[in-house]
């Protein structure tokens, strides 16, 4: 019987895939390379219709805007210093109109204005589905975050609260769970805004590196929260062999949030947060937490298997009726 990619899934297809990939390539979302002395990180995320956005929540400036900020998310989860250029490949139906195309270049366009880089190319194909696939590239700061650089002591931190975006997909599909409930005016707007053009976490990885202690180590296990804020801590777990301890008072709500486990859940699994989820040495953690305001202290990590508990003692498991699946 064969093996399909969705019995799979993507960790291990990726695990599968090291063979044919340069060493060290494939453990975070980007890869580092030095042509000339020039240290360069170099970045590739798709977005397909029906998967990643539909007409009925995103329009085609959105799904532009949206291509352009999962790139530079990771670029930014990885210490990128500029951004340089991207490159598209568009697919999409031959009856797809221009103004679809047309606006959807015009979404990176705004995007590019506003957070550096330039288009540079790219290609274009028949396809049975809409489809953008972004090559972004950047050179590298003086911090390389990677998911393997958690150690045992460090402090947890996020940059920003989690679940926005889950709540803007709820409102924008008029899911039942949130048509029914009375939700704050901010937070809903706030929510779709998240969704709809999420913001690289650009600003917090320059704060993050301007208020590094004096004399310590660039030193800081990181990744962002795209695929959900568990699925980050699982990837710094994994990669760098520690165990995760988080604080249920203080998982990332936004204000406002409501309480309850449904909404905990979409907090910690809802993705598509984009936020930078770092584990690093207390002090810089502290600093790091006084000049970024919406940042947050969740946990701790330590010496054990890679997992993620409670503070007491109890497992986590990452929902899997949220839980993006790539396949």
């Amino acid at each position: 019987m064969h093996e399909t990619l969705a019995q799979l899934g993507e960790r291990e297809i990726l695990n599968r895939l090291k063979p044919f990939v340069a060493v060290g390539q494939i453990d975070d979302d980007t890869a580092q390379i030095n042509p000339l002395g020039r240290e360069l990180l170099i970045n590739t995320d798709v977005l397909v219709e029906g998967i990643h956005f539909s007409t009925k929540t995103t329009s085609a400036s959105d799904v532009g805007w949206r291509a352009i900020s999962t790139n530079l998310s990771d670029l930014a989860a990885s210490g990128v210093d500029q951004v340089l250029c991207i490159t598209v490949g568009l697919v999409a139906p031959s009856n797809t109109p221009w103004q679809w195309v047309e606006n959807a270049y015009q979404g990176m366009k705004e995007a590019l204005e506003l957070f550096g880089g330039e288009l540079v190319g790219g290609d274009c194909s028949r396809g049975q589905q809409k489809l953008l696939a972004i090559t972004a590239i950047g050179t590298l700061g003086p911090l390389r975050l990677h998911r393997s650089k958690a150690q045992p002591g460090d402090w947890l931190v996020t940059s920003g609260p989690h679940g926005l975006s889950r709540l803007g997909l709820a409102l924008l599909s008029s899911d039942p769970k949130v048509t029914n409930k009375q939700l704050p005016l901010k937070l809903k707007t706030k929510a779709i805004k998240c969704h709809q053009r999420p913001q690289p976490p650009l600003q917090a990885l320059k704060t993050l590196q301007k208020c590094k202690p004096r004399g310590m180590q660039w030193r800081v296990g990181g990744t962002d929260s795209s695929d959900g804020l568990l699925a980050a801590i699982e990837n710094l777990c994994l990669c760098s062999g520690c165990q995760a301890v988080l604080y249920p008072s203080e998982l990332p709500r936004a204000e406002q949030w409501p309480l309850g486990t449904h909404w905990d859940n979409w907090c910690m699994n809802g993705g598509e947060d984009f936020e930078l989820v770092l584990s690093m040495p207390k002090e810089w953690a502290n600093a790091f937490l006084k000049t970024f305001p919406s940042s947050r202290a969740i946990g701790t990590m330590k010496a054990g298997p890679p997992e993620i508990t409670w503070n007491s003692g109890k497992r986590i498991e990452i929902s899997k009726t949220e839980e993006f699946k790539h396949f």
